[in-house]
């Protein structure tokens, strides 16, 4: 799951659970919040009877009587003023029953006694807590639409945000790692962006990019170099040793360890012209300018390696469409792929087997050919390695060099053309050859 997913993801999880967990704990925070503002109105009202009380005198409430009280039509109110013992010293809110007019309620109720005119009185301020309730759902109701709301916007602020904090990161994914071809040609440019880790990952991405192209050019200057150099001696000591082999002084035992040497040196003779051709390969010397018949070039090829079918009396099916074309490709190092390829199914098949060869093209104009034996397979264990120089998936037969399969894949590289391969132990291998759509 991509950055940017995980972190929208993350964000509209904790978005819920802070929605769910204030939905859970609203109704207390709406009771409370009620209970505050209820108790600051009665604080309130206190006050202004005080006030009216030392502007007015106590007559303006006791009107002559011994105490003062009064109620709303609704009764959700009501106000009552009234002696008090010398000494009392009260000042308190809270939850009790009252009777007024025969009806016993509940009141939110303020107790405060003051002091006028050196006597003492006891003022008390009451509220029903069923007119108290009745803001409570309306208020839980207008707070969640505002948490919702609030919810919304937050979330639509942090997807618009990560969008454009990740960006920096997908450009820097999109030019330095996906589809780029190795050896890296053209010279990574830096990503803007504010971000000080991106900043560091684009810089030590690039820093790595041209460290691996600087390695692999020495590596491949090297081979180049070494397998070029390495033919002129190799030449002249097959040719001492065949001005050798014709003198007539030497025995039988001195010939053989001769021919012994020859052939050891041209098995080194065969390595280094192989690497110098996947060096040749990679330094992209040679010209893809022709056009070829796929069924043309593999007729060439059976014909060329014929002598080796009879030898195990096997069996070679191409059955390849006559009018399909390859543009902009090698013919010389195409047919090179191709023998490889088939002179392996020759190697590793079975005395009496066969080889089928067929193509197919897709509707989305998708082209491929398929090289199918009946040899001995390779490990499934082995199926990753096959293509590595110097490894050889032959179930442990000294044949080869282990360098066929790596020029097939060089050429594979250079043409854009993908290798899938399938194999059974015993049963054979099927080499499938992607051929990119330009070339079609």
């Amino acid at each position: 799951m991509k950055l940017s997913s995980k972190l929208i993801l993350f964000i509209t999880g904790s978005k819920l659970a802070i929605v769910l967990l204030f939905i859970i704990s609203l109704p207390f925070l709406v009771n409370e919040i009620v209970s505050q503002y209820i108790t600051y109105s009665l604080r309130t009202q206190q006050d202004k009877v005080i006030r009216i009380i030392h502007k007015n005198g106590i007559d303006y409430y006791l009107q002559g009587d011994n105490n003062y009280g009064s109620y709303t039509m609704l009764k959700e109110e009501y106000i009552a003023l009234e002696p008090a013992a010398a000494n009392s010293r009260i000042d308190t809110i809270k939850t009790a029953r009252r009777v007024v007019e025969r009806d016993t309620l509940n009141y939110r109720i303020l107790m405060h006694t003051f002091n006028f005119e050196h006597k003492n009185y006891l003022l008390e301020i009451g509220k029903t807590t069923s007119s108290i309730n009745q803001y409570s759902k309306p208020l839980q109701r207008i707070a969640l639409y505002v948490l919702m709301g609030l919810i919304v916007l937050s979330l639509l602020f942090d997807l618009f945000f990560t969008r454009v904090l990740i960006r920096p990161l997908g450009k820097i994914i999109k030019s330095k790692l996906i589809n780029r071809k190795f050896p890296f040609k053209d010279q990574p440019s830096k990503v803007p962006t504010s971000t000080q880790d991106f900043k560091y990952l684009d810089e030590s991405l690039i820093l790595l990019m041209e460290q691996i192209n600087e390695a692999f050019e020495k590596e491949r200057e090297f081979t180049a170099n070494a397998s070029h150099e390495l033919m002129t001696p190799i030449s002249i000591l097959q040719n001492k040793l065949e001005n050798m082999m014709g003198d007539e002084q030497l025995n039988d035992d001195a010939v053989m360890k001769i021919a012994d040497m020859m052939k050891t040196l041209d098995r080194l003779k065969k390595i280094s012209g192989s690497l110098l051709l996947i060096s040749r390969i990679e330094n992209e010397q040679f010209v893809k300018s022709d056009n070829i018949q796929p069924v043309q070039l593999l007729n060439e090829v059976a014909d060329e390696i014929s002598h080796r079918l009879e030898e195990k009396k096997l069996s070679i099916n191409i059955n390849l469409k006559a009018s399909k074309t390859i543009k902009g490709v090698n013919h010389d190092l195409l047919f090179q792929l191709f023998y490889n390829l088939i002179n392996n199914a020759i190697k590793y098949n079975v005395n009496n087997g066969s080889i089928s060869i067929s193509d197919e093209e897709s509707g989305k104009g998708h082209y491929t050919i398929t090289i199918k034996d009946t040899g001995i397979g390779i490990p499934p264990e082995e199926l990753p390695f096959i293509f590595d120089r110097f490894r050889k998936a032959n179930l442990g037969q000294n044949v080869g060099y282990g360098l066929g399969l790596s020029i097939v894949k060089s050429i594979a590289l250079y043409h854009g053309i993908t290798i899938n391969v399938n194999s059974e132990v015993q049963k054979g291998s099927t080499f499938e050859l992607h051929f990119p759509k330009p070339s079609l």
